[in-house]
């Protein structure tokens, strides 16, 4: 029994130094790299290759009629990607097109109104001059009456006949002049009935544009030059307003993200050279640009108070891919792929031969 646990005993103390040993290597390879990396220049990070995505979706509700892309296709900005079922905007359409036909009769009824009440205004104002004329007749004849009368050239009745004919006269002129004004007030009800029908017209050739737009937005066309990462809906599912049908990857702007320690990412300034070295192809170094140095640390320990912990503050970095690179090879482009991102802290220090550019043919 005692040889036993003398054994096990024995056995945990070999595991224990077997395992203080591996722990001493790898914290002096980790300093060696670090010692590496210090006297290279250069600081490096873990990351994964992104991409701006963006979502494809339908503006209004409706059905999925059919969809022309699927994941991983490569499509260039404006291609047909889907289509919606425009059914009821088309029979909207052609609802609205006949309102627009009627409101444009109706623009012609008043103008025709218009042209109406402009005669009969000139018609009233014609009987204002012939009885205005037959006023000042009547009046003369009334003045030459009392001459005679006053001579007693004439008997009293005829005055008084010639009296009535110009009260008459006078009377005709009031009346011929309300019939002007009572047209004139029709004449400018009539124009604003064309005003009225004009915006009728207005406001379905609006209602046509408006539902014309809804139908052309039914073809979801693709923003960028990009890549179909997921086909979220499938023909025949109907969308609310805003629901995504497909997701694309924008392969016009890659990049990698990383974070760097307070005192290496201090020294990393927008513009400097990085090199990208994915784990999926090691033999290779990309080059790229540092494009965002975030300006507030993004995860921290739980305490700052020592210069030490505050060492241990890490800031988010970005390194993009130079476009034009990205085109030569964009079919070999993969998001969410790992690597890791070098950049220069010392911007005097020339770049290690290992991290020299080797791009795929």
């Amino acid at each position: 029994m005692n040889n036993e646990n003398r054994r096990r005993r024995r056995n945990a103390g070999v595991l224990a130094a077997v395992a203080i040993a591996a722990v001493l290597a790898y914290a002096g390879w980790r300093y060696v790299l670090e010692r590496d990396r210090a006297h290279n220049g250069t600081a490096s990070g873990n990351g994964r290759i992104e991409a701006i995505e963006i979502d494809v979706a339908a503006k209004i509700p409706g059905r999925i009629k059919e969809i022309l892309a699927h994941e991983g296709d490569f499509v260039s900005a404006g291609a047909e990607l889907a289509r919606m079922d425009t059914a009821v905007l088309e029979a909207q359409r052609a609802e609205a097109q006949a309102q627009l036909e009627r409101a444009r009769s109706g623009v012609a009824t008043a103008e025709s109104l218009v042209h109406q009440r402009e005669a009969e205004k000139r018609a009233a104002e014609a009987r204002v001059a012939q009885n205005e004329a037959e006023r000042v007749a009547a009046q003369k004849h009334l003045a030459r009456s009392r001459e005679l009368s006053a001579r007693l050239a004439i008997s009293e009745q005829e005055l008084d006949d010639q009296q009535a004919r110009f009260e008459a006269a006078a009377a005709a002129v009031a009346a011929a002049r309300a019939q002007v004004a009572a047209a004139d007030a029709a004449l400018v009800n009539s124009r604003a009935q064309v005003i009225d029908a004009g915006a009728a017209v207005d406001a379905a050739r609006a209602t046509i544009d408006r539902i014309q737009a809804d139908i052309d937005d039914s073809v979801l066309r693709s923003p960028r030059d990009g890549r179909v990462q997921y086909r979220v809906a499938e023909p025949g599912e109907v969308l609310p307003a805003g629901g995504v049908v497909l997701n694309l990857v924008d392969l016009g702007e890659v990049y990698m993200s990383f974070f760097l320690p307070t005192a290496q990412a201090g020294r990393v300034a927008l513009g400097d050279e990085a090199r990208l070295v994915l784990d999926a192809a090691p033999q290779y170094v990309v080059p790229a640009r540092v494009s965002f140095v975030a300006d507030v640390a993004q995860f921290t320990p739980k305490t700052v108070e020592t210069a030490e912990e505050r060492q241990k503050l890490m800031f988010r970095v970005k390194a993009n891919i130079d476009p034009e690179l990205l085109q030569k090879h964009l079919r070999q482009v993969k998001t969410g792929l790992p690597g890791v991102a070098y950049v220069r802290v010392d911007r005097n220090a020339a770049w290690p031969e290992h991290l020299a550019i080797t791009l795929p043919p």
